[in-house]
């Protein structure tokens, strides 16, 4: 049998549910309590109405926001690429080519290294907020190391990716044609039954618009979902191509025509934006308030991986967002937990809604905007997953 428990005395409740509390996005609750029953949220309203339950927990008068929903990261690799880090940020640019180095080290490692840092990462990213994580394949790159990586995280995580597509594998790198049909192909069949969606680097030296085209569609017909790195180091037909499929994110989007905003604008496909690889590479942001201010539908995320961006922090995104990309607090929350949750397709997290998950992070602040206001503090000081307190 299941137990109840009522969190309450929250100075400020995050619901993501407009019809509650301040009308705002993210429904916004004074003095407010919510109430968990087994894996699932039931009530949420003021604390002096809380029903009686089982457990009761006082949240000492601090904030309550759900889970944050990381819906773009690389965590099955070995190695790290510390030299290639320090090296940029001593005046060298970012490009794709550095990825062959962690390629390297995957396909060396055992199944137990990858493992172990799988499962390092994700609870190193719970105990920031993280109850929700999205993860890829993409530094193995032959049939048998992108289908182990795929059956290691689908040991841990709903939201498995196949991304073979992440450049041409150094084997074929003389016959782009061949690595494309091995991606399609053989590889494929052995990574789709592993994956929920299926993901393609669409950039100048990793694969063009036609060959991404060909990767999604075949994926598409294996019953995996389209997303897609768009438009990150240079224009290219991505974001396009991400509508066109009816992808569930556009990644990166930080070079877009008018045109392109406009399409995302009239689309499903979500624009999932990664401060910590621009922060990284010292790249151009990403114009955020562009994209929302035509209604686009944004995701923050953190493309945690060992290359452009080895941060597992939502927190920091956060932060990074509303300072150089020109997000305020409220929208920067909501598209760490509601937008990223659109980015997956989920509706049962990413907000606090009776029939949602019981996936909280519980601060050590008033109020969520001290998740910007306060960068690189650990302000989580709970964190509640399917019901079970785990930090």
């Amino acid at each position: 049998m299941s137990s109840s428990t009522a969190i309450t005395n929250i100075a400020t409740l995050v619901t993501n549910d407009p019809s509650l509390g301040d009308s705002s996005p993210l429904g916004l609750v004074r003095d407010a309590a919510v109430v968990l029953d087994g894996d699932r949220v039931v009530w949420t309203g003021a604390s002096s109405k809380a029903p009686a339950t089982d457990n009761r927990v006082d949240a000492g008068g601090r904030a309550v926001l759900p889970g944050f929903v990381d819906s773009h990261s690389h965590l099955v690799f070995a190695g790290d690429r510390t030299e290639e880090f320090n090296a940029r940020m001593s005046g060298r640019g970012y490009t794709a080519g550095g990825i062959r180095t962690t390629v390297a080290a995957t396909r060396a490692a055992s199944d137990e290294e990858l493992e172990r840092t799988l499962t390092r990462y994700l609870a190193e990213a719970l105990r920031q907020g993280t109850t929700t994580m999205e993860t890829k394949s993409g530094y193995g790159l032959t049939v048998a190391d992108e289908a182990r990586a795929l059956r290691l995280a689908a040991a841990h995580t709903d939201e498995v990716t196949y991304l073979g597509a992440h450049i041409v594998a150094p084997d074929l790198a003389d016959d782009p044609a061949a690595y494309v049909a091995l991606v399609t192909g053989e590889m494929l069949d052995a990574c789709a039954p592993h994956a929920r969606w299926i993901d393609v680097f669409c950039e100048q030296g990793a694969f063009d618009g036609d060959q991404a085209r060909a990767i999604l569609t075949a994926g598409r017909a294996k019953g995996l979902h389209p997303r897609i790195h768009a438009n990150q180091l240079s224009h290219g037909p991505g974001v396009q191509l991400a509508v066109e499929l009816d992808a569930a994110s556009a990644d990166h989007c930080t070079h877009l025509t008018d045109a392109d905003v406009d399409a995302l604008a009239h689309s499903r496909t979500v624009a999932t934006l990664l401060p910590g690889a621009e922060f990284s590479t010292r790249a151009e942001w990403p114009d955020a308030r562009r994209l929302l201010d035509a209604g686009v539908t944004v995701a923050l995320s953190t493309d945690c991986n060992p290359g452009s961006s080895f941060t597992s922090s939502v927190p920091f995104c956060i932060a990074l967002a509303v300072r150089d990309m020109r997000m305020t607090p409220d929208e920067a929350v909501w598209s760490a937990t509601a937008g990223g949750a659109a980015a997956l397709r989920r509706t049962d997290v990413g907000r606090l809604t009776p029939g949602a998950y019981a996936d909280l992070t519980l601060l050590d602040a008033p109020s969520h905007v001290h998740l910007a206001y306060r960068p690189g503090v650990p302000l989580v000081s709970g964190v509640w997953r399917r019901g079970v307190r785990v930090v």
